[in-house]
C-alpha cells in the first residue's frame, strides 16, 4: 500500500499542537528519559514506541474508564485507548525532531460492526514506516520495525476492513470529536466511529 502524505510541507508532521503537545513539559521529560539510553534516533524511535506500548496500558485491556486524547495527558495519567496512546508517541518522536503521522485502520468489532483504530507512521531514509503502539496482548504482536510492518491487526478486505492510505498530520477531526466528547471509557465505546 502506498502512504500518501496529507501535506506536502514535511515540518507539519513535526509541529506541536494542543493534541500533540511535544513541547509540554511532561513530554520533553519522558522524550529526554528516554533518549540517555538511545544510541541514535531509530534506538530513541524504538524506545519510546515500546514506552508508549508496554508502559502505557490500553484503557479497555486495563478496565480504565478515563479518557485521554493529549499527549501529555496520556503520558501524565498513563491510559488511553488507540487514538490517545498514538498522540503520545507522535509526540515523543516530533520531541526528537522525527517526522511522524497519524494514521488509521477500518477493522471489524466485538459487536460484528466496525471501528476506526489509530497507528503512527514514521520517516526514516526517505520513507514512511506504520507503527502500532496499541499495546500487546493475547492475539496482539506488534513490533518496532522499519523493515516490513509488524502491526497489531492486519485487515482482512473479505470483512470490509481496510487501511486508509493518508497520513495526517494532525488528528483526524472524527477521532478527536468523540475523544473530546466522551465523559467516559463506556461512553466513547458507544461512539467510536466506523469509518473516517
Amino acid at each position: 500500500m502506498e502512504l500518501i502524505q496529507n501535506t506536502a510541507d514535511l515540518s507539519a508532521y513535526l509541529a506541536a499542537d494542543d493534541v500533540i503537545d511535544h513541547h509540554h513539559p511532561v513530554v520533553r521529560e519522558a522524550a529526554a528519559r528516554l533518549a540517555e539510553g538511545a544510541a541514535d534516533s531509530y534506538d530513541y524511535a524504538r524506545a519510546a514506541f515500546e514506552f508508549v506500548r508496554d508502559a502505557i496500558p490500553h484503557s479497555q485491556d486495563s478496565g480504565d474508564l478515563r479518557v485521554t486524547w493529549r499527549a501529555s495527558d496520556v503520558l501524565t495519567l498513563r491510559t488511553g485507548i488507540c487514538y490517545a496512546k498514538s498522540h503520545a508517541l507522535a509526540a515523543l518522536l516530533r520531541a526528537e525532531d522525527i517526522p511522524t503521522a497519524l494514521c488509521y485502520q477500518r477493522l471489524g468489532d466485538d459487536e460484528g460492526g466496525h471501528a476506526v483504530h489509530g497507528l503512527v507512521a514514521v520517516r526514516f531514509h526517505g520513507a514512511w514506516h506504520r507503527q502500532d503502539p496499541r499495546g500487546n496482548k493475547p492475539g496482539v504482536d506488534a513490533q518496532f520495525s522499519l523493515h516490513g510492518e509488524r502491526l497489531a491487526w492486519i485487515p482482512d478486505p473479505a470483512s470490509d476492513e481496510l487501511d486508509h492510505p493518508v497520513l495526517y498530520a494532525e488528528p483526524h477531526p472524527v477521532v478527536l470529536d468523540v475523544l473530546k466528547a466522551a465523559p467516559d471509557r463506556p461512553y466513547l465505546w458507544k461512539t467510536l466511529p466506523d469509518t473516517l
